[in-house]
């Protein structure tokens, strides 16, 4: 290429050098590992006129790995996007006995030394061990005569993989002959530009590798957090890609059309991995509210004290009564045994109602605060031992005297704890949050949370269980995402939206929503229905599930056209058999499901 071609009288250097820029920007924009190094080994075979070549890549222990091989004349091609494996052991730079530098084989001594290695006929070099070569020929009746080896170096100078081309050809006559010296700068220019090609790769793969490493350590951390999420933030995202590959394959409509990009792909994934990284700011005591009375510990036990408490009143105002001799005994041994009873019988009707298993019906609510007027006596300070904050809250009702009659059950000052100004979603209605913020960040108060009218949560505790999502959106636009990423937030925060427009936390319709956001949505459902790993439900059947889903279909809670994708496609019955115990995998008839019209 270099110098005048025989053939044409022409200068080749300039033709050269535009070939090289060529290649270069050609290498640069590549982006799939395979692909470029099948062009580095092509485009330099090509511009040698080689019949054969291979690219070895280094290996962190020092070995040089067969990375790509071509032979043309024995039509050889493995290795890349070939998915044939290369058969050969990677070749190791230093003796694993002695540690001594490898330079028996020429492609580790072009490592070793960074220097290009051009041999005109591997069988008169006696400085190099041929043997494998000339075994091969043996076998095959090739001859492995011309080598050029070319050592690819980064930015740093540092070997990171050899170039090794074979056999070069007389473009006349079809005749092996040597690799041109004029034409070897040509080709270390090349593997310049290769290993700088291949450094960037591996640079934004490393990158990649740890940008997935770290929100998979997100993930599971938020899953690690409370059992009442268990490995839901690792599940997920198997799911969603499932249900996205079924809709990419899918040939009927609304699905003929859609496909996802590499880049679009990769948007999804990390979407689904990153889908509650909000929970982490969500109060484990609230995540695993357990009882209506739990903070960070179940107050049903305050409360059975101060029962205690009044029962031995009961008892005590008995026994004085005997000392000074005054009423009737039975009659006051009576009326102590009944006030004991009663007091026996409204303590378990609090602790039942703590339970929140049942809903907790008007007279109920009346009864509790009924009970919650029940007097007892405090005689000690309660404002001693108490943390900075907690006093703080104290000191909003003035100090009572001692001794303190107080109510069995109480909503004091002290319960309320404020919103911070600022915290919440004081700018939500301009982003399009649409969740119905409380006044209070959380109200402990007894009576008010033994009157939750259905489960645990009260409003301030649901508010802050739903604001999640809200902290999922919040957190991942604040991340720097390049443009081929900057869909994340709007996958990893639609999941809890409904098609009908009654979701959270921005009520977006179907029509407001990518397939990707309708996917998220699917699979965050079914993990939480199936998940056998959750401590406060038992988990659901397939059938149940498929059921329940089929009913939020109906109710355009979730996409019509993704769930009988979702069951005719076997998704979910593939999820199953992963994912599932054999008692939970029952059969389903998907036919009266898969309508995407709905029963």
């Amino acid at each position: 290429m270099a110098g005048t071609n025989p053939d044409t009288g022409h200068d080749n250097t300039a033709e050269g050098f535009a070939r090289l820029i060529d290649i270069g920007i050609a290498l640069s924009t590549e982006r799939n590992h395979d692909r470029l190094m099948e062009m580095i080994l092509l485009e330099a075979k090509d511009m040698c006129n080689a019949d054969g070549g291979t690219l070895y890549l280094r290996t962190g222990d020092d070995h040089l790995k067969f990375e790509i091989m071509r032979t043309d004349s024995l039509d050889i091609a493995k290795g890349g996007t070939t998915g044939e494996a290369i058969p050969f052991p990677p070749l190791p730079l230093y003796d694993r006995d002695t540690g001594q530098p490898n330079h028996q084989n020429v492609a580790s001594h072009a490592a070793l030394t960074g220097a290009t290695v051009n041999i005109a006929d591997a069988y008169e070099v006696k400085e190099f061990d041929f043997t494998g070569p000339r075994a091969f020929d043996r076998e095959t009746g090739y001859r492995s005569q011309s080598f050029l080896t070319v050592p690819l170096k980064d930015r740093d100078g540092e070997v990171i993989g050899v170039l090794q081309l074979l056999n070069a050809l007389d473009p006349r006559t079809g005749e092996v002959i040597p690799f041109d010296s004029g034409i070897q700068p040509f080709v270390e220019a090349l593997a310049s530009q290769a290993a700088v090609a291949l450094a960037n790769q591996r640079l934004l793969d490393s990158q990649k590798t740890l940008l997935d490493s770290f929100i998979k350590l997100i993930a599971s951390a938020i899953d690690a957090k409370s059992p009442y999420t268990g490995g839901h933030c690792q599940r997920v995202p198997v799911l969603a890609r499932m249900l996205a590959e079924a809709a990419c394959e899918s040939q009927d409509r609304p699905f003929a059309d859609f496909n996802l990009t590499e880049d679009e792909w990769y948007e999804l994934h990390i979407a689904a991995w990153l889908h509650d990284c909000g929970k982490i700011t969500t109060p484990e005591y609230v995540v695993d509210k357990a009882t209506k009375l739990e903070t960070l510990y179940n107050r049903v036990h305050e409360i059975r004290t101060r029962f205690e408490v009044v029962k031995r009143d009961v008892e005590i105002e008995y026994l004085k009564s005997r000392l000074n001799g005054g009423g009737d005994a039975d009659a006051l041994r009576r009326d102590m045994e009944a006030r004991l009873a009663r007091l026996d019988d409204d303590f378990a009707f609090i602790a039942e109602h703590n339970i929140g298993t049942e809903s907790t019906a008007p007279e109920s609510m009346e009864k509790i605060k009924r009970i919650a007027r029940t007097r007892w006596t405090r005689t000690l300070d309660d404002r001693l031992g108490l943390a900075h904050g907690e006093m703080k809250r104290k000191e909003r009702a003035p100090a009572t005297g001692l001794p303190a009659d107080e109510f069995l059950l109480s909503d004091k000052e002290e319960h309320i704890i404020p919103r911070e100004p600022g915290a919440g979603n004081s700018d939500g209605e301009a982003r399009g949050f649409r969740l119905q913020t409380p006044e209070h960040q959380y109200n402990l108060g007894e009576v008010y949370n033994l009157c939750i009218p259905r489960g645990t949560l009260t409003p301030e505790e649901r508010f802050k269980i739903n604001d999640h999502i809200v902290q999922t959106i919040t957190m991942l636009e604040k991340l720097p995402f390049p443009k081929n990423l900057r869909r994340v937030p709007e996958y990893a925060g639609a999941h809890h939206e409904k098609m009908n427009g009654a979701g959270y936390p921005r009520r977006l319709h179907r029509d407001d929503m990518s397939i990707p956001a309708r996917i998220m949505a699917i699979a965050d459902i079914f993990e939480a229905l199936t998940a056998a790993d959750r401590p406060y439900k038992t988990a659901k059947t397939l059938s149940e599930a498929i059921a329940i889903m089929s009913a939020m279909r109906r109710d355009r809670h979730i996409d019509a056209d993704l769930f009988s994708l979702f069951l005719k496609s076997g998704v979910y019955k593939e999820y199953a058999e992963k994912f599932l115990p054999p008692e939970q995998i029952d059969d389903v008839d998907i036919a009266g499901y898969a309508d995407p019209r709905g029963e």
